[in-house]
């Protein structure tokens, strides 16, 4: 729900039938009125905050900017931050990785690595390889199942990472056909307009489903201007998703 706020977005999860919800944070945009409001509305729902999202790292960081995040997730007793790297350097992603998780200490927020061909840190091998330098216990790895089509990484490799880096994972569908990972506004229009609902695309995701972790939870990340289109309202749009989304687990398994 890119165009709708933080507690439209909690509000809807809620009207929707969601067990959680996951909130996009622009640090310089919380104040005090709004961290008043997020935190009433998480009280009237009930939900808990599942993440909060996105550190975007780069060469030029401005890790306070960083840490804003991860203060704001801690405060609002988010379980995980999702971090993306465009840093061409790994050291240098697991060094601000590293820093990070120790800013998270004493919360119980993970650090989450997303790989994506979107990003410098391409596919799983890649992201495992930076996981391992960081090493700190709050580090993870989070897996959406586009981003490991699109990466051309093996689903049956996903079963063998370390069950104690997979706190949660995102899923969705997406179609068969991949972008050329070398027209980035190609990759970016597949990642944020056309993914689909679970079972309508081609995805294995019972591949995917079956790899992860049991019982962790699911994230939907599905950006879709289908839906946009079709679901303008913030709950309705929910209600779409969720069902569609519970389906497909029921006749998963």
């Amino acid at each position: 729900m890119p165009e709708f706020g933080p507690v439209d977005t909690i509000r809807a999860a809620a009207a929707g039938g969601f067990d959680a919800v996951g909130l996009w944070i622009e640090p310089a945009d919380w104040t005090a009125p709004l961290f008043r409001e997020v935190r009433a509305a998480l009280a009237d729902t009930g939900l808990p905050l599942l993440d909060v999202e996105v550190i975007w790292l780069k060469p030029d960081s401005a890790m306070d900017d960083h840490r804003r995040t991860i203060d704001i997730g801690a405060e609002l007793g988010a379980a995980n931050v999702l971090c993306v790297s465009s840093d061409p350097d790994p050291g240098a992603t697991a060094t601000r990785l590293a820093d990070l998780c120790r800013h998270a200490e004493g919360s119980r927020m993970r650090v989450a690595l997303e790989f994506g061909i979107f990003t410098e840190v391409k596919d799983l091998p890649a992201a495992l390889a930076i996981l391992d330098r960081v090493g700190h216990p709050q580090r993870a790895l989070l897996l959406d199942p586009i981003h490991v089509d699109r990466s051309g990484t093996p689903f049956e490799a996903l079963a063998a990472v370390d069950r104690a880096l997979l706190p949660y994972a995102q899923i969705c569908d997406a179609p068969a056909h991949r972008p050329d990972p070398a027209d980035f506004d190609a990759v970016i229009v597949d990642a944020i307009d056309l993914r689909e609902q679970c079972g309508d695309g081609a995805l294995p995701l019972d591949i995917f489903h079956r790899a992860l972790p049991a019982g962790i939870p699911l994230s939907v990340e599905l950006r879709s201007k289908a839906l946009r289109d079709s679901y303008p309202d913030a709950d309705a749009r929910a209600r779409v998703v969720a069902e569609a989304t519970r389906r497909w687990l029921k006749a998963a398994g």
